[in-house]
């Protein structure tokens, strides 16, 4: 398990505080929050957040307050230094990336091109 400071992306409080409602709802053993991206998409790239059980050789992770997040290692290399938030706005709420590495978006702001 990497440390927070070597983990790619930074967590805030807020999105932890969601994750362990979601992580106990959910209440498979093992459970942790996968991030990370995959081709596709508008601009080329597009996040990825899902519940998971199963890890994978390439996996890096950190935990915070009993919540595991995992992140492949192709992933971090364009989520590094980014930051996974959450806001309960009623329009434009939910999980966000805050991603230094975006080129440019597309409309719908869930897929990105990278610098």
């Amino acid at each position: 398990m990497v440390t927070a400071a070597e983990f790619p992306v930074t967590i805030t409080d807020r999105a932890i505080a969601q994750l362990v409602r979601l992580v106990s709802k959910d209440g498979r053993p093992g459970v942790f929050l996968r991030i990370g991206v995959k081709g596709g998409g508008c601009s080329g790239f597009e996040y990825v957040m899902k519940l998971d059980d199963t890890r994978k050789p390439v996996d890096m992770e950190t935990e915070r307050d009993g919540v595991t997040i995992v992140c492949d290692a192709k992933s971090a290399v364009l989520l590094q230094g980014a930051t996974f938030d959450y806001t309960g706005n009623l329009i434009g709420g939910g999980f966000k990336f805050d991603n230094p590495n975006v080129g440019k978006t597309c409309g719908c702001g869930t897929s990105f091109t990278p610098k």
